[in-house]
């Protein structure tokens, strides 16, 4: 065995369609990583078998014992004072005790954190942001901009909680006043403006037809009502983010999601954009691509597990 078992470290990445667990080693190298169905239209229970049953697949091929910590990343958040799963897409999750319940199932502490912290901490410390984080004073704010808009805050290699546990969550502050209904009960929220759906719903408003948004991205150049919504997300997503920058003032910015991959978002104009709406005369940090694609849910969650003991 090549290191210490104290030196190794586990995460699991719970999805909607499937479950992934990684084992990384002390310098933050993987040594076994493995996906199994979540199967989540088997319910709650089976879902916590599916996750122990990967746990032991992952110990037999690395050859090393399940740890007494494990990282867990998931789909909505875990609320720690009601001890509940809520806003979750893998909807069998909300109202449980997901915590509890897999600790009692694994016999194992559970550090759990959502899908966007866990974004944030894989691509501040590992992916696109890894050179500017190296200084342990910087702080990254990492964006999920898909289906839904969330985010996370990394600050000394650690995600950033706050006193609510809501560090982060900028998807839920109002971006235009008496506008769609969002499912929190507000209205007018960034995730009803500028989300992949709610995008695709301005488009087909201007034109009475639905197209994908990386179609609609695609056709920019070519289709006015197509360059008519880019340019909307590049309005608002600069109103949104500028408000962020201007309160949390990060060192940087990570993009991910599906929105995330449109181009326009990095280019000249969106940074026009940010800088109308910010308290400086210039935007100075850079707004990056992540580099670890559908990896970064997994890496987060078994950095959850490192930074607990460093």
């Amino acid at each position: 065995m090549p290191f210490p078992v104290s030196e190794v470290y586990w995460g699991v990445d719970l999805g909607g369609t499937k479950i992934e667990a990684v084992v990384i080693d002390g310098a933050l190298k993987p040594i076994c990583r493995r996906r199994i169905a979540t199967e989540a239209e088997g319910g709650y229970s089976h879902i916590l078998e599916r996750i122990s049953t990967l746990l032991d697949r992952v110990s037999r091929e690395s050859g090393f014992p399940i740890p007494e910590r494990i990282g867990i990343g998931t789909p909505g958040r875990y609320d720690a004072v009601s001890g509940r799963m809520k806003n979750s897409n893998t909807v069998a999750l909300n109202g449980r005790d997901l915590k509890r319940d897999l600790e009692h199932l694994l016999h194992r502490e559970l550090l759990i954190e959502n899908d966007a912290n866990c974004f944030a901490l894989a691509e501040s410390m590992l992916g696109c942001g890894a050179e500017v984080m190296r200084d342990p004073s910087k702080m990254a704010f990492g964006i999920i901009l898909g289906t839904g808009v969330g985010g996370g805050i990394v600050c000394h290699g650690r995600v950033r909680h706050g006193a609510h546990g809501i560090a982060g969550e900028w998807g839920h502050n109002e971006l235009l006043p008496d506008g769609e209904a969002c499912y929190c009960g507000r209205r007018g929220c960034v995730e009803t403006v500028i989300s992949g759906p709610a995008l695709e719903r301005y488009y087909k408003a201007l034109t009475g037809s639905f197209k994908p948004l990386s179609q609609i991205a695609s056709d920019y150049g070519s289709d006015s009502a197509a360059a008519e919504t880019i340019e909307r997300l590049l309005l608002y997503f600069g109103k949104a983010l500028a408000r962020v920058i201007n309160i949390l003032d990060p060192d940087l910015c990570i993009i991910g999601g599906g929105v995330g991959q449109v181009e326009q978002l990095y280019s000249p104009e969106a940074r026009s954009a940010i800088e109308r709406h910010l308290f400086n005369s210039e935007l100075r940090i850079p707004i990056l691509k992540p580099l670890l694609g559908d990896s970064a849910g997994v890496f987060g969650a078994a950095l959850l597990a490192r930074t607990t003991l460093h």
